[in-house]
């Protein structure tokens, strides 16, 4: 890897990881549009560090409120009901468990056939569509901090459905949350909040993996990468909640279909052949 190959990653993971557009469909894009090999499992980890301190950063007040509540929520006492902060930490966490069960259940099939270029862009057209009409129907006007649990379980099996490539964790999350009646912006706050363990459960499957490997590591691009990678997620998040306020779902749901139809292009003769 060079420099521009490490800044370039490192751009891409950072900004589709929290965008609705699919991260895969686009990590799949650079080697067919570049002329790099495959980064190595180290990086990948480093840009998973990016991102995962991104949003940490970005939400350092609303995770510590919530630390502080979920403990305080393990020593009940009676007549008294959790506290915002606490329900949505407990939210957070079992909305975790769906996505991780059907992780461990279909790991060899994710990476296997269904990675195929052809579910890449039926998912990225399909679930684009359906992200644009939870966007144009009536919202509701709920945070996150006011769903209940039902409205938690179906955002959490809905998560689950990202494991297909293209589907895009952040767009299935943030589609099933408009349909339970949030906010744009709390469906999305409430997205990038279920991302942390699920970045940290995926990190520590890739940490497990570099570990068994004996490949040198070029540490001064890793470190690179995740700074990179930090920085344009941040960013990402911060710009992504006042560009949705404003303007809405629909930029990304035309690029979705575009880009599915773009990658039927580049893929459908050899899949034919």
């Amino acid at each position: 890897m060079d420099i521009l190959q490490t800044i370039v990653l490192a751009v891409v993971q950072g900004l589709t990881e929290f965008l609705p557009i699919s991260s895969s469909a686009h990590l799949i894009l650079v080697p067919v549009l570049t002329p790099w090999e495959d980064q190595g499992l180290a990086f990948d980890v480093a840009l998973h560090v990016g991102s995962l301190s991104a949003v940490v950063v970005y939400f350092r007040r609303e995770l510590g409120a919530m630390a502080s509540a979920w403990f305080r929520s393990l020593r009940p006492r009676g007549g008294v009901s959790l506290s915002a902060d606490a329900r949505l930490a407990w939210a957070v966490g079992l909305g975790t468990i769906p996505v991780g069960l059907a992780g461990l259940a279909s790991r060899d099939l994710v990476e296997g056939w269904m990675r195929s270029p052809l579910i890449l862009a039926t998912s990225l057209i399909l679930f684009g569509i359906v992200l644009g009409w939870a966007d144009a129907r009536r919202r509701g006007e709920r945070s996150e901090f006011q769903i209940g649990w039902r409205e938690v379980t179906v955002i959490a099996l809905a998560q689950a459905l990202a494991l297909i490539p293209g589907v895009s964790r952040s767009g299935i999350t943030m589609t099933a949350g408009l349909l339970v009646g949030m906010t744009r912006e709390g469906a999305s706050r409430f997205s990038f909040l279920l991302s942390i363990p699920v970045i940290f459960l995926a990190g520590v499957l890739e940490v497990r993996g570099l570990l068994g490997q004996g490949a040198s590591v070029d540490w001064g691009l890793v470190a690179l990468g995740t700074v990179v990678s930090g920085v344009s997620a941040y960013l990402c998040i911060h710009y992504f909640l006042q560009f949705i306020r404003r303007v809405g779902m629909k930029p990304f749901v035309i690029y979705r279909v575009l880009l599915g139809l773009f990658l039927l292009a580049v893929f459908w003769r050899p899949l034919a052949g």
